[in-house]
């Protein structure tokens, strides 16, 4: 029989790939969602309750949870508790689901954010890195969320399965909902200069090795608690726009300050602090435990899937 691998929340960009290279390497892949497609192997869930998603658990090689409300908003009331409840409750759902099988999943793999980590344009941040917020990168309310959602992780109790919090940084990918489309198309369009100060680092990983490390994770039995996802080469934004153009072939990109960045985000309904927050964060238990990234550095990776898209 193949192993059993239980996606929750994996109808997103994160869970299609990684849907897809999990069958690829000869596992059941079962995704717990709000929305089944027809000719797949979906299961519903409202991400709250438990119910008959709750046995598809039952010897499971991995639940590896994905579960999220976007971050990619205004963070007005209804917004700030519809992603934080999004995060929490279906941690707490799962542990609950986990502690009731009669044989529990070997792992449980949980999503978090490398935003955890205090933002900053020195000391790069490993696992054991300072976590908090700063009012220059606004990001006081996204760290709460981050904190809310590890701590549910830690409290649930599951003794017979080995947890991992995944810190994962902005995953570079061509599906839908990742990044690097809009910001090739920017770079295209002559708009690929510095955002803000362009001092600010950006921590990244190829969709191919988020996915290898994933499963790198599953596999090994001392990687539990909290894991940083990313390659091990964060940049300035400075340095990552003009390597766009480069890549690109884009002579020149105009740049954009912090109050036009500002207004932007009022009419794009999104937040700046998900483009100014200096995220310098590197993967120190994934190295010292021996993965091996296929895309270390910024240029490679963008340059594959420039020519993948």
């Amino acid at each position: 029989m193949k192993k059993r691998i239980i996606l929750a929340g994996g109808r997103g960009f994160l869970g299609d790939v990684l849907s897809r290279y999990f069958t690829g390497e000869g596992f059941e892949v079962i995704v717990l969602t709000r929305t089944v497609r027809t000719n797949s192997r979906d299961v519903s869930w409202d991400g709250r309750t438990i119910d008959s998603w709750a046995t598809e658990l039952e010897d499971a090689e991995a639940v590896i949870n994905l579960a999220g409300r976007s971050v990619d908003c205004r963070y007005h009331a209804r917004n700030r508790a519809e992603i934080m409840d999004s995060r929490v409750a279906t941690t707490r759902v799962i542990g609950k689901a986990i502690a009731n099988c009669c044989k529990s999943p070997r792992v449980w793999l949980n999503a978090s954010t490398a935003t955890i980590y205090k933002h900053t344009t020195d000391e790069a941040w490993t696992e054991s890195g300072v976590t908090g917020a700063t009012p220059e990168a606004n990001d006081a309310f996204s760290i709460q969320v981050a904190l809310a959602w590890e701590r549910e992780l830690l409290e649930c109790h599951t003794p017979a399965t080995r947890k991992a919090a995944l810190r994962t940084a902005m995953v570079l990918g061509s599906g839908r909902n990742s990044v690097f489309p809009v910001l090739r198309r920017l770079v295209r369009f002559g708009l690929g200069g510095k955002l803000g100060t362009g001092k600010q680092f950006v921590s990244w990983i190829h969709e191919r090795d988020f996915c290898r490390a994933v499963h790198w994770i599953l596999m090994k039995d001392a990687l539990a608690g909290s894991v940083n996802l990313c390659a091990p080469n964060p940049l300035r934004n400075c340095e990552m726009m003009r390597t766009f153009r480069e890549v690109l072939g884009v002579p020149f990109g105009l740049p954009a300050s912090r109050w036009m960045l500002e207004i932007g985000a009022f009419f794009l309904q999104t937040e700046t602090e998900l483009i100014l927050k200096s995220r310098r964060v590197v993967p120190a238990r994934l190295i010292e435990s021996g993965f091996k990234f296929e895309f270390p550095f910024f240029r490679e990776a963008i340059a594959h899937l420039n020519i993948e898209v």
